[in-house]
């Protein structure tokens, strides 16, 4: 495991608008598909403790954002797992998780590493987030404040500017 502590206060981080958007619903279990009973987080959740992060406590499903017209570059993880084999016959992944704010919540960018993921991708403008707690009336289209951590991810702009 990697972990680097958080550098940055909270209200340095930048700040954009972001959307809740539609996940997969595999972390959640909402998707039914039986490889993942209970969902894929509640599978995980045991082997990222013993690798030094406790999220027994957290609500386990993502929030899923798209930052459209931004996209995200994730450099410096606040936890770095490697080839986390955490199911009996689905291949081991990378994780990374990332610290954030929604609005005035702690939460953290919740990043399966894209090269060692098997399936249910996001496109390149949606992150996926765990909070510790139940967010209330955040529904599909709800707009949040997302706020990161400058130090462990970039923000940039997918629209170029005009150069004429």
């Amino acid at each position: 495991m990697i972990e680097s502590p958080p550098s940055a206060a909270p209200s340095s981080w930048p700040t954009i608008d972001s959307t809740v958007v539609r996940g997969h619903g595999v972390a959640s279990g909402a998707s039914g598909d039986p490889r993942f009973p209970g969902g894929t987080l509640k599978m995980q959740v045991p082997f990222f403790q013993r690798l030094g992060l406790d999220l027994s406590d957290w609500y386990l499903a993502t929030i899923n954002l798209s930052i459209a017209p931004h996209r995200y570059e994730p450099h410096s993880p606040r936890y770095h797992f490697r080839q986390v084999q955490w199911h009996p016959t689905e291949p081991a992944e990378d994780f990374s998780f990332y610290d954030c704010r929604l609005d005035e919540w702690e939460g953290l960018i919740y990043y399966p590493h894209p090269e060692t993921k098997p399936e249910h991708h996001q496109p390149e403008d949606v992150l996926e987030v765990i909070m510790k707690q139940w967010l209330p009336d955040l529904n599909y289209g709800a707009k949040v404040s997302l706020s990161v951590d400058p130090s462990q991810v970039r923000l940039e702009s997918a629209i170029s500017p005009d150069t004429d």
